[in-house]
């Protein structure tokens, strides 16, 4: 084993950006000491030992001697033990490094996680780490994880470069204390931002003899008909002219608060226009779409069950013998109605609204994700570790840690761009995709997405139908993936959710009572009461930093 060197360099909050090497960087065996700042701004030194096992700045495998890591976090419950994987069979003949892994399924991590990160027994990477930003900025702050930007620079030219093409992807990663502490995956396919398909029923239309709607009155109207004219034929009133679910990812009405009220609205009642922060669900807008849906449902238009059903019972009514759903929003038809009925329905889109204009709501759901991966305080060999990650961000090796690996999942088509290999035997490609793909840190932009690996079919026909039906008529941008800062959280996360709550709460009240309008006042100085203004100018000062990168 190579004898220490005393040369020596330590990363912390005061020496953000400069370069380190181990001693194998310079030619000459070494040990490098790492600096992890704990509560108080005091530093714990962690000494690199990647040289012991023979590192390699460059080139593969990155070390000469096998070197084991231990790796924890979350799996899928499909998935078997990664170290069963073909793929990560081959991360470890191709680097030399040994991962033992024990990663749980969610549910199971999450009861154990803070438990683990509060004791001393940690494993040397989270992988797939499950860390919310509140963990991030805890255990970031007091040393639990390290900081990476320094081994990013160094040891990660493939990430290195990528963040320096994207400022918005090194702001998402960036706590406010200017340190990066977890890795990202991301997966820019552009259909998280309108997840919320308005579909309506065209057999019914036809025998109906009507148009099929582009406004929001004729939308109205042919639901009308269908709740008056018995469009199934069956001679019951047992039609269902809308449905929909309010607290869903899919299943939201926002785009129908946008058409009646000119308002835009998402799950979080909080947009970006103009580059500021807007709440949603206190303006005169808001309460327009609202009472216009309360008449909807005095006459008849609405599910009754809207504001309490879940995933499944919302489901089973598109599948029910005897058709009874008119209209509904979801994201995929045939999961909806099932295939015996897809050629009954159409996408309808946005509608024109009563102000003559088609807007379509933007959600917060967001294609940039931290949290893929963390490199914890117990790690020896953290350079090592860092170029092991940084294979995971070349595009081809993304594309396989996400659905699988080429000649199992993926191969190439005649223009070189990797395909999905279709399913056999019953199994569903997202059944397949869990039992193959690792997940973790990975990034497909939407360049990659036109030259080195296409969606998943079902991906791409949503990506179609947002990029026709709803792209267009984007109203508001969506509140970008900022981290907050611990005191930005202190300062939020109960006030938003009592805020969300009794938004949520009136949303439903006021559409089968119509009492809006008696209401609204007291409503609006209950929101202020809470703190929404307080709230939002927090957000709109975490925006304002992400917009400069960060910093």
């Amino acid at each position: 084993m190579p004898t220490t060197n005393p040369t020596t360099k330590k990363i912390g909050t005061q020496m953000r950006h400069r370069s380190f090497f181990t001693s194998m960087a310079l030619g000459v065996s070494g040990v490098l000491l790492l600096s992890s700042c704990s509560a108080g701004g005091n530093s714990t030194e962690i000494e690199d030992k990647s040289a012991d096992f023979g590192f390699q700045a460059d080139g593969l495998p990155i070390v000469t001697d096998t070197l084991s890591l231990s790796f924890g976090g979350t799996k899928s419950a499909l998935a078997p033990d990664y170290d069963t994987m073909a793929l990560v069979q081959q991360w470890e003949a191709d680097t030399n490094i040994k991962i033992n892994w024990k990663n749980l399924p969610e549910q199971v991590y999450i009861e154990k996680k803070n438990l683990m990160l509060a004791s001393d027994d940690l494993p040397d990477v989270l992988y797939n780490s499950g860390l919310t930003d509140a963990d991030i900025a805890q255990y970031g702050g007091n040393g639990t994880l390290l900081p990476l930007e320094d081994l990013i620079e160094e040891y990660a030219p493939t990430l290195s470069g990528i963040l320096d093409d994207r400022p918005d992807i090194r702001a998402a990663i960036t706590a406010s204390d200017g340190h990066i502490y977890t890795l990202p995956s991301v997966e820019e396919l552009g259909i998280l931002q309108h997840p919320n398909f308005l579909y309506i029923n065209t057999a019914w239309l036809d025998a109906l003899g009507l148009p099929m709607p582009t406004t929001i009155d004729q939308y109205h109207d042919a639901l009308e008909a269908f709740a008056t004219q018995d469009p199934n034929g069956n001679g019951q009133a047992d039609e269902i002219p809308l449905s929909f679910r309010t607290d869903s990812f899919c299943a939201n009405p926002n785009d129908l608060i946008a058409a009646l009220g000119g308002q835009p609205e998402n799950n979080d009642h909080r947009i970006v226009r103009d580059g500021k922060v807007e709440f949603t669900a206190n303006t005169d807008g808001y309460r327009d779409g609202v009472a216009a849906l309360a008449d909807w449902h005095a006459d008849g238009l609405i599910d009754q069950e809207s504001f309490s059903q879940d995933d499944l019972a919302y489901l089973s009514k598109g599948k029910a013998e005897t058709p009874v759903l008119g209209s509904f929003f979801w994201w995929e038809l045939k999961e909806m109605v099932g295939e015996d009925r897809v050629d009954d329905y159409a996408l309808l889109g946005i509608l024109e609204g009563v102000d003559g204009d088609k807007l379509a709501s933007v959600a917060n759901n967001q294609e940039i994700n931290r949290g893929a991966m963390a490199i914890t305080k117990s790690n020896e060999y953290p350079s090592a570790t860092m170029r092991w990650a940084d294979r995971l961000f070349d595009p081809v090796m993304s594309a396989q840690s996400n659905w699988g690996p080429v000649g199992v999942t993926l191969e190439e088509d005649a223009a070189g761009i990797l395909v999905q290999i279709p399913a056999t035997g019953g199994e569903a490609e997202g059944e397949r995709r869990q039992k193959v793909a690792p997940g973790g840190p990975k990034i497909t932009t939407k360049e990659d997405f036109a030259t080195v690996v296409a969606p998943e079919p079902r991906a791409k026909e949503r990506q179609d139908l947002v990029t026709e039906y709803y792209a267009p008529f984007k109203a508001n941008e969506a509140y970008p993936p900022v981290m907050l800062s611990t005191e930005e959280l202190d300062q939020t996360s109960f006030a938003v959710t009592d805020i969300n709550a009794l938004v949520k709460e009136k949303f439903a009240a006021w559409i089968v009572n119509g009492t809006v309008d008696k209401e609204w006042d007291g409503y609006v100085s209950q929101l202020e009461s809470l703190g929404v203004d307080d709230v939002i100018a927090t957000y709109q000062q975490a925006y304002d930093r992400f917009q400069k990168g960060g910093e």
